[in-house]
């Protein structure tokens, strides 16, 4: 029997061993797919109406801004909830705010405010949903030796969906109008509420003692600047996420302008990435147990910044897609990496904070670095601002060189 379990452990698909995890990757397949229809239609409805870099920019700071505010307040609920509970809810948030725009569009008088509303809402509801379902993996996952190929494969189901989701939201928009891309959206979280009942989950147990909120707010940040390994690793999330993973706030500009093209444009542009993207969750989902992360993620955000150089240099469509695939790559591996990293390395009773400030970073550090990407853009225009965004990448991650190169702890969960 020895000799099947080393192979299933190093297996690609080895944490679909739990029947929990299976139903939950599928749950969010579908979920995952009817989010990145709705990111694209929302994204070019306001960059059509307005013909403004900044505007698309603020749009995304809109969505992600109130993610940072609030995400800390999410992961204490993770710790403190069920987070079965609270996902619940979120799903059902969520059905409503798709089911909202999609009504709005249908009236054919939706104002970009309400859009922008919306798109608050929304964020505000993921600050919740996201760290109890990155939380909630532990309790679903058949062994604890699986966790890090669950969450390579769970950050695929986003990868694929962006691969698919923003070409058929394109060709949806272009042939039926957004309302159509919407209302897919809020019919995709029933796969989800699906998912978790058909799951066989432990019952909850509350934990025995319960904190002011402030005080373990306070707790959450203290446990992370105690602990170099996740606190610079959240650092280096925090930095890119306000200096690098912004690009996507132009490439509707790119789609428009430079490529002179639509909103199957702008989809097939966004697919690439998505390409790109699903190639690194099956890279990280099939490394060995004992690869070194950092190194990983050096190389992989080497990757990122210099597919954004090279994409914003070149003015051939197809060359671009094959530049947006590289991108795509170090992104989302970028992403992965620092997840796992933050999620093996946490203390059990410090998870849900330590996701949370994790999050925080990605979408505190995002949403500015939209506005601020959107607002050079419209000086400087998209080509040279992708440009010094990828210039400037490599710049921080050589600042970051030593601590991810250096010899791995082989005592961390890896």
């Amino acid at each position: 029997m020895a000799a099947p379990r080393k192979i299933g452990e190093l297996n690609v698909f080895r944490a679909f061993r739990s029947k929990n995890y299976t139903l939950y990757f599928t749950g969010r397949a579908v979920s995952q797919f009817g989010t990145w229809m709705q990111r694209t239609a929302v994204l070019w409805f306001v960059y059509s109406m307005t013909n403004s870099a900044f505007l698309s920019g603020v749009t995304i700071f809109a969505e992600q801004f109130p993610s940072f505010l609030f995400s800390m307040f999410g992961g204490i609920a993770a710790d403190r909830y069920d987070r079965f509970k609270i996902i619940k809810i979120t799903q059902i948030a969520s059905m409503i705010q798709s089911g909202l725009l999609a009504v709005l569009m249908m009236t054919r008088h939706a104002a970009i405010w309400q859009v922008l509303a919306l798109s608050v809402l929304l964020g505000i509801i993921n600050a919740f949903d996201v760290p109890a379902r990155q939380a909630m993996l532990h309790d679903i996952v058949a062994e604890q030796s699986d966790l890090s190929n669950a969450i390579s494969l769970t950050t695929a189901t986003a990868c694929l969906a962006q691969l698919l989701g923003p070409p058929a939201a394109g060709f949806i928009y272009k042939s039926f109008g957004p309302a159509v891309c919407f209302w897919i959206n809020a019919a995709s979280f029933g796969g989800v509420l699906v998912s978790i009942l058909l799951m066989n989950l432990p019952p909850y147990r509350p934990s025995a003692t319960r904190k002011k909120v402030i005080k373990e707010l306070a707790e959450g940040f203290s446990y992370v600047r105690r602990t170099p390994a996740i606190g610079l690793t959240i650092l280096l999330a925090a930095i890119a996420s306000l200096v690098v993973l912004p690009y996507n706030t132009v490439l509707p500009v790119f789609a428009k302008v430079v490529f002179h093209g639509d909103s199957s444009t702008f989809g097939y542009i966004t697919g690439f990435v998505g390409v790109g993207a699903v190639i690194g969750t099956i890279y990280l989902a099939s490394r060995k147990p004992e690869a070194h992360l950092r190194r990983i993620l050096f190389f992989t955000s080497v990757i990122l910044c210099v597919g954004l150089i090279l994409f914003a240099m070149t003015k051939n469509f197809s060359l671009a897609m094959f530049f947006a695939v590289l991108t795509g790559f170090g992104g989302i591996t970028e992403f992965a990496v620092c997840n796992i990293l933050v999620q093996s390395e946490s203390a059990p009773d410090m998870r849900g904070r330590a996701i949370g400030i994790l999050l925080m970073a990605f979408f505190g550090m995002a949403p500015l670095g939209s506005l601020l990407v959107g607002a050079i853009s419209q000086h400087i225009g998209a080509p040279y601002t992708v440009l010094g965004e990828g210039i400037i990448g490599v710049a921080v991650i050589l600042a970051f060189a030593k601590y991810l190169l250096r010899p791995q702890n082989r005592r961390i969960l890896q």
